[in-house]
């Protein structure tokens, strides 16, 4: 049972030091045609400089919906319904360089793309 114990601790600190090594890009986008385009650039430029890549892994879709009435007094029955829909891809590089990093922050993605990157 003894060893056992150690070796759950190792595969924890090897995990931690995988970890240490990654870029973890979360991107969201409102239309699902301009996220995969900026998923497909991130793709290209990380593989061209030689990196390794997880990804680009499909998130849950969020949801926001809002019911609007139509009249201001009489008939709330009356309703207008409205959804937002926020798409999500996650991207892992492996063992970063500073050419990769520097080759991913001078990339021009398309316009409604947020990014968020994680060291």
């Amino acid at each position: 049972m003894v060893e056992t114990k150690t070796e759950t601790k190792k595969t924890v600190k090897a995990t931690e030091e995988d970890q240490k090594s990654r870029i973890r890009i979360k991107i969201k986008a409102y239309d699902h045609k301009v996220i995969d385009q900026a998923a497909k650039k991130i793709l290209e430029t990380a593989e061209r400089n030689g990196a390794v890549i997880a990804g680009p892994v499909p998130l849950p879709t969020a949801k926001k919906k809002f019911t609007v009435l139509n009249s201001t007094f009489v008939h709330k029955d009356s309703r207008d319904q409205y959804e937002m829909r926020i798409h999500k891809r996650l991207i892992d590089i492996f063992e970063p360089t500073p050419k990769i990093i520097e080759s991913l922050s001078s990339l021009n993605l398309p316009a409604g793309v947020d990014i968020e990157i994680k060291m």
